[in-house]
């Protein structure tokens, strides 16, 4: 029973794709057909280029670093006035933090002198003195005061060259 259902509604469907529509598809097609054909535009002409003969004679090889006398004579300055890090030193432990990634939070003092306290992106705290390394950039304290802490960081300048820059760790509030 639902087989004779299922084929009555596959031939009441074949039916109605039968209709007058493509008869008129068909004229329409003609109709387009039938109207005058447009010329197409002309191609743009093509410019003609100039030859080009390259001449390398007397040139400097592509391959190979320039001679600059005046890059040679800033080399050697920087080299000449030591500044460049230690890399063979054992780094630090507030050395693995970036020096926005640290905050100054108090000062602790006694008979050695004055110590900062750091803490750190994981939220440990460390105590500092003049001369402890900190920071990315092979930074050195240089300086305590109950306000901040000023980091003397090595930072490259130039290719092969290193400039101090000074960074300061201002007491959170």
């Amino acid at each position: 029973m639902i087989i004779k259902i299922g084929l009555a509604l596959i031939l009441v469907l074949m039916l109605g794709c039968d209709s007058d529509d493509s008869q008129s598809l068909e004229a329409y097609i003609e109709q387009v057909k039938a109207r005058p054909k447009l010329p197409l535009a002309a191609l743009p002409a093509l410019e003609v280029a100039d030859d080009f003969v390259f001449k390398a004679d007397g040139l400097r090889d592509p391959f190979q670093l320039p001679e600059n006398r005046n890059q040679s004579k800033q080399l050697d300055t920087s080299i000449a006035n030591g500044i460049k890090p230690d890399f063979r030193r054992k780094k630090e432990a507030l050395e693995t933090y970036a020096m926005d990634g640290l905050k100054m939070v108090g000062t602790l003092s006694n008979q050695t002198g004055l110590w900062a306290l750091v803490r750190a992106q994981d939220a440990s705290i460390h105590r500092v003195k003049t001369g402890n390394h900190l920071g990315l950039n092979d930074g050195h304290v240089v300086r305590i005061s109950k306000d901040k802490i000023e980091v003397m960081e090595i930072v490259p300048d130039k290719p092969g060259t290193w400039r101090e820059q000074l960074a300061v760790l201002i007491l959170a509030k």
